[in-house]
């Protein structure tokens, strides 16, 4: 309507003007209802040429949506194993700091665990010791061995010496007796000293060996002792939540509940028409009405421009897709920040905002190579965008009233 008044201002309107004090015509006698069109016939056909053509370039190079939401990102509140709520520590619309408890799950399983895996590692902390222990005394072992290895060498050469001087106080049969007695005790000393390399064996390798075992064993008994309490991982305010003691929670199944983080919002996404994507360029300047802050028109900056349209995603199924399903197009994603810091502050996650984004051509009109005719149509659009501008302002005004009054709130 906006346009159209416009456009009748440099058309209808001086038509009219001309038959009326040029040709002397009167309104109600040669210009009639009935006789409008053919006497204001090229008022009107320029007015209706001129409106869609400025309409045109109007919501071509300065594009306008109603979906600009300023989004925000939930955590699924949930446990990483199955169990039944033995207790719960918030409730609904609660704000939680990182690390506080959310709820706990019966761990009588996951405590018998730990303490089974705990009492194992002080059985193998106990056999340790008592492996060095049996070291000590089988070091005392070999010093025995191999004193008695030196009684029984000593015992062998003394006969040994008589018999090679053919001395009658020593018999053959002995000296052999002493040398088979040497050996006896060689073969002891060889005994012991195999038996405290085993059991050094033992405290080097084996034992340590099963003592890291267990306690590995005790960390992924109390890991999952601790999976039992749920913590925030983030500051936020809990949301959904209405477990209560006795009920079951699967991660795979039920969630818990959802925690809304706290944030303050510095930024938009809005969803422009495909038709928009050669002019929707980073750097853009915009503005933004959101009905959750009335009567107030936001300047803004496109930031980034998503190159990708999310209606074409497809996933990897058991049935051959049909294009037909992809007939309905999507929009191109824009994030869009405030020009001004804190000029979003207070506006609630989640609401929803008008956007326009408007064409700037200032580089085009200070390079020296550019016409005379583009300058004039790049002054143009430059120009039409106080139009969108002037309706966004319009609708901004409006919008509080179509809420409040005309939807009968």
């Amino acid at each position: 309507m906006l346009e159209l008044l416009l456009c009748s201002s440099v058309t209808i309107l001086p038509d009219y003007l001309y038959r009326r004090f040029a040709q002397g015509k009167r309104f109600g006698r040669e210009i009639t209802l009935f006789t409008v069109w053919y006497e204001l016939r090229w008022g009107i056909v320029l007015c209706l040429l001129l409106t869609i053509s400025l309409i045109t370039a109007i919501f071509y190079f300065h594009p306008s949506t109603k979906s600009a939401t300023s989004v925000f990102r939930t955590v699924t509140i949930l446990p990483e194993t199955n169990g039944r709520v033995a207790e719960t520590f918030v409730d609904i619309n609660q704000s939680v700091k990182q690390g506080d408890p959310l709820f706990r799950l019966d761990d009588t399983r996951q405590r018998a665990a730990v303490e089974t895996d705990r009492r194992t590692l002080a059985e193998i902390e106990a056999e340790l010791k008592v492996a060095q222990i049996q070291v000590r005394e089988a070091d005392g072992r070999i010093a025995q061995a191999q004193g008695m290895l030196a009684q029984a060498t000593d015992e062998y050469e003394t006969r040994n010496a008589l018999l090679k001087q053919n001395s009658s106080a020593v018999a053959r049969r002995d000296v052999e007796r002493a040398q088979v007695q040497v050996e006896t005790q060689q073969g002891m000393v060889d005994a012991a000293i195999a038996a405290r390399d085993a059991l050094k064996a033992q405290v080097e390798f084996q034992l340590p060996a099963r003592k890291a075992s267990a306690e590995a064993a005790l960390h992924e008994a109390q890991v999952e002792l601790d999976k039992t309490l749920v913590l925030a991982g983030t500051d936020g305010i809990v949301q959904q939540f209405a477990l209560r003691p006795g009920d079951v929670v699967n991660p795979m199944l039920r969630p818990a509940g959802i925690l809304v983080p706290q944030r303050q919002v510095t930024g938009l996404v809005a969803g422009f028409g495909q038709i928009e994507s050669q002019v929707m360029k980073p750097g853009m300047i915009g503005e933004v009405a959101c009905i959750a802050k009335p009567w107030q028109v936001i300047p803004m900056v496109v930031t980034e421009v998503q190159d990708v349209i999310a209606a074409g995603q497809i996933r990897p199924t058991d049935q051959l897709l049909d294009m037909q399903n992809l007939v309905q197009g999507g929009t191109i994603t824009v994030m869009m920040e405030p020009l001004f810091e804190g000029a979003l502050d207070g506006l609630p996650q989640g609401a929803t905002c008008i956007a326009n984004a408007y064409t700037s051509n200032h580089d085009a009109l200070d390079d020296p190579g550019t016409g005379s005719f583009k300058r004039f149509g790049l002054h143009a659009i430059d120009t039409v965008g106080l139009v969108h501008a002037l309706i966004l302002r319009i609708q901004a005004i409006l919008l509080p009233v179509q809420t409040l009054v005309l939807k009968g709130h």
